[in-house]
């Protein structure tokens, strides 16, 4: 059965823009999913990469920035668990000192690396993250030094928070 060009059109655009998986796109636009890999071969030997456009709209919509979020957000309860388990004197007690200290070493190692990588790709999230250490370090500086100031400061930083999350979060 021949499709039409707004057939295909449509099958491109559920795979590249909606970010549907091949199956689910052939299925959207109603042609079988052998048909839409054969077309989406077809379009790349002509110079259209849907794999390319598809990269590009998820860079584009934030969507990567999005699974980077949620991939550090998975990390970081992974991690927790792992070291709760640790601590957990069922199965803490059970391993030696050099496997907990080869276990801890390997977790700090792999923290690092994740949030480097997500620092990478989550700019925005990072600059916040930067943005509110310096408030938080402001805020000890000056109960420390000028505690009088404190409630006053305390006052017009928690508002300035949300602002900061607002500008570098694009969201509150």
């Amino acid at each position: 059965m021949a499709h039409d060009e707004a057939t295909r059109r449509a099958a491109r655009s559920a795979y590249a823009y909606d970010q549907l998986p091949l199956e689910r796109a052939a299925a959207k636009a109603g042609v079988p999913a052998s048909t839409l890999a054969r077309w989406k071969r077809e379009a790349k030997a002509e110079g259209d990469d849907w794999d390319k456009v598809r990269a590009a709209n998820a860079l584009a919509s934030g969507g990567v920035e999005d699974v980077a979020r949620q991939m550090l957000t998975d990390y970081v309860v992974q991690h927790k668990t792992l070291i709760d388990h640790l601590r957990d004197e069922t199965t803490g007690e059970r391993m030696s000192p050099r496997d907990k200290a080869d276990i801890l070493a390997s977790l700090a190692d792999s923290f690092n690396k994740t949030v480097a990588a997500c620092r990478r790709v989550m700019p925005e999230t990072n600059e916040l993250a930067v943005a509110l250490e310096v408030l938080g370090l402001l805020g000890d500086y000056v109960r420390e030094h000028f505690p009088g100031h404190a409630p006053a400061l305390l006052e017009v930083l928690e508002p300035f928070g949300y602002e900061l999350s607002k500008h570098y979060g694009g969201k509150a």
